[in-house]
């Protein structure tokens, strides 16, 4: 899999932005095997994972789903909420029993529009998780579908 991490919350977002986000957050709990969300389905929120461990995973027509990446302490679940259509590209179901923190998308989006410097620092974030998700995907896909020997060029 991929050997870096997707960048944690609180490595990046200054404190003053976190400061300005957890308001925002409700605690909550998911059991294994609860599905946060579904690929096309409305992305309304997003997570910081606490506790626990989130699979994040893609539909393969005529297969199960394929576990792209597992998420633990401080990183993001989700990503779509941030770019319309708001839609999940992805899928998450919860491996092992997880506490989090929920955050509404709307509000969350709606404070980055007031607030400028907030909105580039939770976009740049955001676009890291994204960029790093979409590489965990294509290794994974790799992994999995390509001939043997045929990953990224060196």
């Amino acid at each position: 899999m991929i050997a870096t991490s997707t960048p944690r919350m609180g490595q990046a977002l200054p404190a003053v932005h976190r400061e300005r986000l957890m308001p925002l957050a409700r605690h909550v709990n998911f059991s294994s095997g609860t599905r946060l969300f579904e690929e096309g389905g409305h992305a309304d929120r997003f997570w910081i994972v606490r506790t626990g461990t989130v699979a994040l995973d893609m539909h393969v027509p005529g297969r199960r789903p394929v576990v792209i990446e597992n998420l633990g302490f401080g990183e993001l679940v989700g990503w779509s909420w941030m770019f319309a259509p708001y839609v999940w590209q992805l899928g998450a179901e919860a491996a092992t029993p997880v506490r989090a923190l929920e955050f509404d998308a709307a509000t969350v989006r709606q404070l980055c529009e007031t607030d400028a410097v907030l909105g580039q620092e939770v976009g740049l974030w955001v676009g890291k998780v994204l960029a790093h998700r979409l590489l965990a995907a294509r290794m994974r896909l790799l992994d999995l579908y390509a001939p043997h020997g045929s990953g990224l060029p060196r």
